[in-house]
């Protein structure tokens, strides 16, 4: 009877280690090498801005550039951009040609509908079931029954960034229920 320890067929501890190790490494890396595409796609893209916002992008996806944006809108236009987690936010150009240092989020607080400025009847007039809002998105007209929802508007480097409001509501004078 032979000796299988002595043996050159039988490979030691060494080497069985060193393949067991190769193995799972190789099996590891391909397992995440395939769920690498996988979970970045349930991340969002950054758009940070400073302070934890985000930049402002037109319908495009490209980022408002303030001095392009103040050359092709008048004073008083209410301008659709993507806000804060996606969201549809106005921007407002004021009397003077600045950005307003607020946007409003343009969904409905009835029933979530994007609500479309109307700058014959200088407000806010949601399709869905008639709800209005002033030029400030304060409710006009029900059966909205709160506020739209405020941002904070900054210019940074010529571009707008939004970032959350958790300040009182200029508005209502009360705490912001969009936070």
């Amino acid at each position: 009877m032979t000796q299988l320890s002595g043996s050159s067929d039988v490979p030691d501890m060494g080497r069985r280690q060193f393949m067991n190790l190769l193995l799972v490494g190789a099996g590891g890396g391909a397992v995440l090498g395939m769920l690498y595409p996988v979970v970045k796609y349930f991340i969002p893209p950054s758009s940070e801005a400073a302070g934890g916002g985000v930049t402002a992008k037109d319908a495009l996806g490209k980022d408002v550039i303030v001095s392009e944006f103040l050359a092709t809108h008048n004073a008083g236009d209410h301008v659709l951009a993507q806000g804060l987690k996606g969201d549809p936010t106005y921007i407002i150009v004021k009397e003077d040609k600045s950005i307003a240092d607020f946007g409003l989020n343009a969904v409905c607080t009835h029933l979530g509908c994007v609500v479309p400025w109307n700058p014959n009847e200088n407000k806010f007039m949601c399709p869905c079931h008639g709800s209005q809002y002033n030029s400030e998105g304060k409710v006009v007209r029900g059966p909205a029954p709160l506020p739209l929802a405020l941002v904070h508007a900054t210019v940074e480097d010529d571009k707008i960034a939004f970032t959350p409001w958790t300040e009182t509501d200029f508005r209502t004078g009360e705490d912001p229920w969009w936070t």
